[in-house]
């Protein structure tokens, strides 16, 4: 797995320890006080009253006397909400780089307003998450056993005592779901689903998928890889579990699979490669992990990758394997794969 954090191969921990996997590349080893309306991008959420009930994945139902306005939640979750107008007030996960810049899983959200209790794997300050008297945690799942993502297992239990969580499911489903959920999700909390910026994001991300899915039609015979690179392994990622494969595949495009016996260390989301042997499926675009916690190709200097002949013939895209999920995010991931489509040769 990535980095030495190959260590303690739970089910859990292997989910998180970060890029060199990419969520089915791997998933890999590793509010405003008052409620008051915060421009997250899209217009204002509007500062609702009254009681507040959300049924999340887990099929756990969480009933508040007020709209929750204290909200901590995964970067990525954030970063979500803050496209539908909904400000949170402290996030865990990976916000800034080690430059001090805004993480890829940030989005848009400006992170020197929330409060960061935690910028990697097992950190979480539960003093600060008190400190916010938080009214609701919501983050993404990544397992069918309801596993809070980026929630440490030795503090799940005083971090459960706090305040109720919210948990939504991105594993084994195609993304459409999980972005129907976060919409529901920022609408019971006072976003303008109907503002301009909403409705038009939800509009490209259709044509987006029509252009994808004419685009793979167009080009069969045009193989896709989705890796992830660390320092001794790359990861090819499945797209069984993945919501961002799953739905690219339901679209049309023919994706390079590792058998399930390959990916059997990777608890099924990605097959492990030396470097020696990373030229064991031929493909003729290649998306790798974006995230920060792989290596990104430019940075990649074995010889065996840049004899790859989609590395020869610039035909590497980007792959998000924790969207954002919103829309207005979630436009280029399938725009720059439909590109890629349109302009790649057949090269394997």
């Amino acid at each position: 797995m990535s980095h030495a954090r190959a260590i303690h191969l739970s089910r859990r921990g292997l989910l998180a320890a970060g890029g060199a996997a990419g969520l089915g590349v791997a998933l890999a080893a590793c509010g405003d006080d008052k409620g008051e309306a915060k421009d997250g991008g899209s217009g204002s959420a509007a500062a609702k009253s009254g009681p507040w009930t959300f049924k999340d994945d887990r099929g756990k139902t969480v009933k508040l006397d007020k709209v929750p306005a204290n909200i901590v939640a995964f970067t990525g979750v954030g970063a979500a909400l803050y496209d539908y107008g909904v400000q949170v007030k402290g996030v865990f996960g990976p916000t800034t780089t080690t430059g001090g810049k805004p993480d890829v899983q940030a989005g848009d959200m400006d992170v020197s307003k929330v409060t960061v209790l935690g910028n990697a794997w097992g950190q979480f300050n539960v003093e600060k998450y008190a400190a916010l008297a938080p009214d609701v945690l919501i983050t993404t799942m990544f397992d069918d056993a309801g596993t809070l993502w980026y929630v440490p297992e030795q503090s799940t239990k005083q971090i459960a005592e706090l305040a109720p969580s919210v948990g939504i499911s991105v594993y084994d489903r195609q993304i459409t779901q999980p972005l129907q959920r976060m919409w529901d999700l920022a609408e019971s909390l006072g976003a303008d689903m109907k503002a301009a910026k909403v409705t038009d994001a939800k509009k490209r991300f259709e044509a987006a998928a029509a252009r994808l899915r004419a685009a793979a039609k167009a080009k069969p015979h045009l193989k896709v890889m989705a890796g992830s690179a660390s320092d001794q392994l790359f990861y090819v990622s499945g797209t069984r579990l993945s919501i961002d494969l799953e739905y690219f595949k339901a679209l049309g495009v023919n994706f390079v699979e590792p058998p399930e016996s390959a990916k059997k260390q990777g608890g099924g989301w990605y097959e492990s490669l030396s470097w020696e042997n990373v030229d064991k499926y031929q493909a003729d675009i290649i998306m790798m992990d974006d995230r920060s916690s792989a290596i990104q190709p430019a940075d990649i200097t074995k010889p065996t990758w840049k004899k790859l002949p989609a590395v020869k013939a610039g035909q590497v895209i980007a792959r998000s394997p924790e969207p954002i999920l919103s829309y207005d995010k979630c436009v280029p991931l399938l725009t720059s794969l439909a590109e890629a489509l349109e302009k790649a040769k057949k090269v394997s």
